[in-house]
């Protein structure tokens, strides 16, 4: 069985994760996603609203095979730790996929234990709009053990930052901007109505 592992640390998640969702279900028999806290970032919304908003996007993807799934207790501020509960969960003879974004790729050697979780699972890697992969990074995985493979999608040219900075919510699917009105998450949708209001 193949499971690609599909952390992310998004606030909030995009079309552009769904997309990539959307795909990896095509090419792996389960697609495992959660929310994380990346100990390299600040977060400003709470993780269980991050987990929400991932159901939702999730909820809204037609996958054919069903594939995909919220597992948010596979979550940790470990990305080692993850795995060895993603092997607890689905057992030891499973092909382990870790997924990131080509923004990752400079940070992973700076990871937890980044050896051993290399040799634990193999890499995936999505290429991002404004994230160039460059050979000498990928040189420095390699050494350290990795084996991996570069996406053959590109993610779209959308990113969290641009909603949270200027509220941008075409990056967004409507079930997960209805979910901020409702909950009121960040400053810029509250910006927004008001220009709106202004009119």
């Amino acid at each position: 069985m193949r499971i690609a592992l599909f952390g992310t640390s998004a606030d909030p998640p995009t079309a552009g994760h769904q997309e990539i969702l959307s795909w990896l279900s095509e090419g792996y028999d389960w697609v495992a996603v959660w929310a994380a806290d990346n100990p390299f970032k600040s977060h400003q919304t709470p993780l269980q609203h991050r987990a929400a908003m991932l159901q939702l996007l999730i909820a809204d993807i037609d996958a054919p095979r069903q594939n995909i799934a919220l597992e948010q207790e596979l979550s940790s501020f470990r990305t080692l730790e993850t795995v060895e509960k993603a092997k607890l969960r689905w057992g030891d003879d499973v092909e382990l996929t870790l997924v990131i974004g080509s923004d990752l790729v400079t940070q992973l050697p700076r990871w937890y234990c980044i050896e051993d979780l290399l040799q634990e699972v193999q890499l995936l890697i999505v290429p991002r709009p404004g994230y160039v992969i460059d050979e000498s990074s990928l040189e420095v995985i390699q050494n350290l053990g990795g084996k991996m493979a570069i996406a053959s999608l590109t993610g779209l040219d959308i990113s969290s930052t641009a909603y949270r900075e200027h509220g941008d919510s075409q990056a967004l699917t409507p079930p997960v901007v209805a979910y901020i009105n409702r909950e009121h998450l960040y400053e810029c949708q509250d910006a927004s109505k008001k220009r709106f209001q202004l009119r």
